[in-house]
């Protein structure tokens, strides 16, 4: 889920072309569940191929991702590696949330609530291994870097980014910015039509750039007390936070009061918030990485995905059109883009 800042955080529209040239470190994870929740049936089914295997992951992976490169933009998927022992609690909280969900779900279609169930299967969505290895896979067909990252993909994203190696992270959760990415972009995947929950109504959601520094300088506050902050409400270390503390309160609590009063003064059991605040100020990242667009396979992207996984080969090969037209490895100022990523 991430940290729930939102009504404090101020963000810009930001257009798709104005990404172009620009390198952007994707969290991986955060994005192929994107997918898994979105792209299903109306009942809730995800997308499967003949054979009964889910497919979602690999839709939203493949056509969006030829939509960032039509685009002009230059994507780098970074994944997620070994969590830290501390965020087990929090694993161990969302396997349960699944678990209800399931229950849910099975409830809700055997009532003939598609409503409900389609709400209660997005819920349910897991990722698997498999699902990762098939991504990192399609991704390497289609000469898109992927960086592995020791432990958070945000972290890395954003050591990336502070690097000058990425112009900014991407994802849905605001985690990013608690390791001190300098910019986020947000809805970068699920951009377009939305319907509201329980409504017969859409929204049309547009990406929007999130620029640290700004947001430090208007809340007052500094990247240390932001991440406080984050403990208060709530992070993926410790799940819910401080009961009815919500961020407006908590920004407040950061403004009026020093690190050591909070914590000394506060009940965050059964979580260490000294050891949160330090991971989230001195996270394991990796800087031996390599960030390189290569040309696309294009054989293997339909042996994996027409043959494989039973896609339309008709749609599939639009989506190679675009990246032989637009891929990054085949235009002639990669160069130039490169030196504008930062």
């Amino acid at each position: 889920m991430g940290v729930q800042i939102s009504d404090i955080i101020e963000k810009d529209p930001v257009e798709m072309d104005s990404l172009s040239a620009k390198v952007v470190a994707i969290d991986a994870y955060n994005t192929l569940y994107q997918f898994l929740s979105s792209i299903r049936q109306p009942d809730g089914t995800p997308l499967m191929d003949t054979a009964g295997r889910v497919t979602s992951h690999l839709s939203g992976l493949l056509y969006r991702t030829s939509r960032f490169i039509e685009a002009g933009m230059l994507p780098v998927f970074v994944f997620d590696g070994k969590p830290p022992a501390f965020k087990n609690v929090t694993l161990e909280k969302r396997a349960l949330v699944k678990a209800e969900a399931e229950k849910k779900l099975e409830e809700a279609l055997a009532k003939g609530d598609m409503e409900q169930a389609r709400k209660a299967a997005q819920a349910a969505s897991r990722l698997t291994k498999d699902m990762v290895a098939e991504a990192k896979n399609l991704l390497n067909l289609m000469g898109i870097p992927v960086v592995q990252a020791p432990s958070e993909a945000e972290a890395q994203a954003a050591h990336m980014t502070k690097r000058g190696s990425a112009f900014a992270t991407a994802s849905q959760d605001y985690d990013s910015l608690l390791f001190g990415s300098p910019r986020l972009v947000r809805n970068l995947t699920i951009t377009g039509k939305k319907k509201l929950p329980n409504k017969e109504t859409y929204i049309e959601v547009r990406p929007e750039m999130v620029e640290l520094k700004r947001n430090l300088g208007m809340l007052g506050i500094t990247q240390e007390k932001l991440i406080v902050l984050g403990i208060l409400v709530g992070t993926d270390f410790n799940v819910g936070g401080i009961k009815g503390i919500g961020p407006k309160k908590a920004l407040h609590i950061v403004q009026t009061r020093s690190v050591d009063e909070i914590f000394t003064e506060m009940d965050f059991s059964p979580y260490d918030p000294q050891m949160i605040l330090n991971f989230f100020t001195n996270p394991p990242v990796e800087d031996n990485y390599e960030i390189s667009w290569k040309k696309p396979d294009e054989e293997g992207i339909k042996k994996m995905m027409v043959d494989g996984h039973s896609f339309s080969e008709e749609r599939v090969a639009k989506v190679l059109g675009t990246m032989k037209k637009k891929s990054p490895h085949s235009q002639k100022n990669l160069g130039s883009w490169l030196n504008q990523a930062g």
